[in-house]
């Protein structure tokens, strides 16, 4: 493990004790010492480069107490373009920023971005409050308008700030304003969510020493036969996966330990949003809590779901309700194909510059289409047997797929993912094509059939008259 994944590391197993004595706090302390750790954990492991943060953070800020009612769109423009500036800051003589303050830097777009839409819908639930006289039915509208104190203290909240999950400011609010944060479900939650971390840390270590990344790169590893050069996506991949949620399920302990994202089952929360009714326990009985606010990763769906849409459900869950609900419903398009596309493009730069980022996000919507045909052509024609066969092999080609396009993810280079892509000859994006193009044959063939048939019964009719008419 390199040096930067050890403090990661350290971070991340430090933040669960610690989450369990916030619960000891009282909510201004709680909002204090939050915020102190979030800023010792940045300026230790930042340093100087901090100021990119900050600059963020007070220049949404005024963005929303100058236009709330632009602040969405201003802030999201604000903070993106920030984003380029971060990522260009060689070019303008300043020193490179650390791997750590852009993983701070990425995780404060989406909270800066959330923190303006969620004004607001504060300032226009009020209006309608106002000219209604009712009571507003959004479910976890703030209560206020965050101060300036409020605004840094959840940015720079320690819970998840290099690692994630992504959480609105609501959920942050309800955090600091629990009752009894003592009696809320915490160790055995905790537990069960750091259960395979030692098992997924292994399998990380031991599969990464065997196929390590930089011999892709290698001249010796292009003499190697196809299926060994096929096979390594697969290794990659599965070392990939094994980091994230190794990485993801210790950020989740770390939250629940505190008791962020802590809300009743009957609250019906989403990853990253929070509760989606409101929800009114009886005194009487026994209430069940969960941390699904708060969950970022599905292991298992992840890996056995059928689907590459379903894929990205489970994956980075709380970014993918961000994109979703923040980006998706804005896109200048309005076809499925389309708008699913920009989403992919903005996640792309989210994450980085790099070439091999939006070789592997647009080839998403390519992989979309392509399943979507074939559900439509193929699998509709099948009998319950042979629809579970179809499941089966799409479950295959979906993996391939993503083994296939996490290779552009963690090469970057355009050039050393095209050569990979290449030296397996470009194989998914064949299948993707082929797919699409067996299913418009197909559904000009379904065409072709309805018309024939559609003759045929106006034929039936003409005969069953000309019989009428004689019979007469």
């Amino acid at each position: 493990m390199s040096p930067d994944e050890l403090v990661y590391l350290g971070i991340l197993a430090a933040s669960v004790p610690v989450g369990f004595l916030f619960r000891c706090l009282s909510p201004p302390v709680k909002q204090g010492a939050a915020l102190l750790t979030g800023l010792i954990i940045t300026i230790a492991t930042c340093g100087i480069h901090t100021l990119h943060s900050l600059c963020t953070v007070l220049g949404t800020w005024l963005i929303i107490k100058i236009n709330w009612k632009s602040a969405p769109s201003l802030s999201l423009g604000w903070t993106f373009l920030y984003l380029l500036f971060f990522r260009m800051v060689t070019w303008f003589g300043l020193p490179q920023p650390t791997p750590f303050a852009n993983a701070i830097q990425l995780l404060l777009t989406l909270k800066m971005v959330s923190l303006a839409n969620e004004v607001q819908s504060y300032h226009l639930d009020k209006k309608q409050e106002v000219s209604t006289f009712s009571k507003s039915p959004v479910v976890g509208g703030l209560s206020h308008e965050p101060s300036l104190y409020d605004t840094i203290s959840y940015s720079y909240c320690y819970v998840g700030i290099m690692t994630g999950p992504f959480f609105r400011y609501q959920t942050f609010v309800d955090w600091l304003q629990q009752s009894c944060p003592l009696s809320l479900p915490g160790k055995e939650a905790c537990l069960q969510r750091l259960k395979m971390v030692p098992v997924y840390g292994a399998l990380f270590l031991a599969v990464n020493s065997v196929f390590p990344l930089s011999y892709v790169r290698t001249e010796e590893f292009l003499e190697h036969n196809y299926f060994y050069r096929f096979f390594y996506m697969v290794a990659i991949f599965f070392v990939f996966r094994m980091r994230f949620y190794s990485a993801w399920c210790g950020a989740e302990a770390g939250c629940i330990s505190a008791g962020l994202g802590c809300y009743p089952q009957g609250a019906l929360s989403k990853p990253g949003g929070g509760p989606t009714v409101k929800y009114s326990p009886d005194p009487d009985s026994v209430v069940e809590y969960d941390f699904k606010t708060i969950q970022n990763i599905d292991c298992y769906n992840t890996d056995f779901c059928v689907k590459v849409r379903h894929g990205m459900r489970y994956w980075n869950m709380t970014v993918q309700w961000w994109l979703h609900h923040y980006i998706y419903p804005n896109a200048p398009f309005k076809t499925y194909a389309l708008r699913a596309g920009w989403t992919m493009l903005i996640s792309a730069y989210w994450h980085g510059l790099h070439p091999g980022y939006y070789l592997s996000f647009l080839t998403i919507p390519l992989c979309i289409a392509a399943e979507s045909a074939m559900e439509a052509s193929v699998r509709a024609r099948l009998d319950p047997t042979g629809q579970n066969i179809f499941d089966w092999v799409h479950w295959f080609l979906k993996m391939r797929a993503y083994d296939y396009m996490c290779m552009g993810f963690v090469l970057l280079k355009a050039s050393d993912t095209i050569s990979y892509w290449s030296s397996i000859y470009f194989i998914i994006h064949i299948i993707a094509f082929g797919c699409i193009g067996v299913g418009q044959i197909m559904k000009v063939g379904k065409k072709k059939e309805r018309r024939e048939q559609g003759k045929g019964d106006k034929e039936v009719k003409k005969e069953d008259v000309v019989v009428r008419e004689k019979a007469e």
